[in-house]
C-alpha cells in the first residue's frame, strides 16, 4: 500500500515562465526533502520542468500538484501537471523520439519517461491532459 501525503502548499499553478521557476523549486525541495540524492533530485526536476513548460506551451494554464509517497519500503514523489488544453490525439506517438506538433525537438515527452520511474499520461483532444510522473528514491 502506498500512502500518498498533500499538503497545501503542493498545489502550484502554472500560468507563466515565472512559475516554472516555482515548480522547479518545489519539486526540488521535496525531492530534498526526502533525502533524494543530486543525481536523482536533477532527474526529477528535469522532467517536471519539461512537463511543466509544455502545459505552458500547449494549454498556456495549469496545475501541478506533488504529494509525497510512502510504501514502508521506500519514500517517493508522485508530482501531477493537469491542463485543460488541446489534448494529445496519439499519446503513443507523442511518447515516440522525435515527434512534435509543435517547434520542438520532439524529445519533451519521452526524455521525462526515461527521468523517472513511471509516466502516465490520460488526454483526450479537446478535453486537456493530465501527466503523473512518479520517482522512488534509490
Amino acid at each position: 500500500m502506498v500512502l500518498a501525503i498533500e499538503s497545501p502548499e503542493s498545489v502550484c499553478s502554472i500560468d507563466s515562465e515565472a512559475s516554472l521557476v516555482t515548480v522547479r523549486a518545489r519539486v526540488r525541495a521535496t525531492a530534498v526533502d526526502l533525502g533524494f540524492g543530486i543525481v536523482d533530485q536533477t532527474k526529477l526536476v528535469t522532467a517536471a520542468s519539461e512537463l511543466a513548460r509544455n502545459v505552458l506551451r500547449y494549454a498556456q494554464r495549469g496545475r501541478m500538484i506533488i504529494e509525497e509517497l510512502d510504501n514502508g519500503d521506500r519514500r517517493g514523489v508522485r508530482v501531477t501537471f493537469e491542463d485543460s488544453g488541446p489534448g494529445i490525439a496519439d499519446v503513443e506517438l507523442a511518447l515516440r523520439d522525435g515527434y512534435t506538433t509543435g517547434d520542438s525537438l520532439g524529445i519533451g515527452l519521452p526524455g521525462a519517461k526515461r527521468l523517472v520511474d513511471e509516466l502516465t499520461i490520460d488526454s483526450r483532444p479537446g478535453q486537456g491532459t493530465t501527466v503523473v510522473i512518479t520517482a522512488w528514491d534509490s
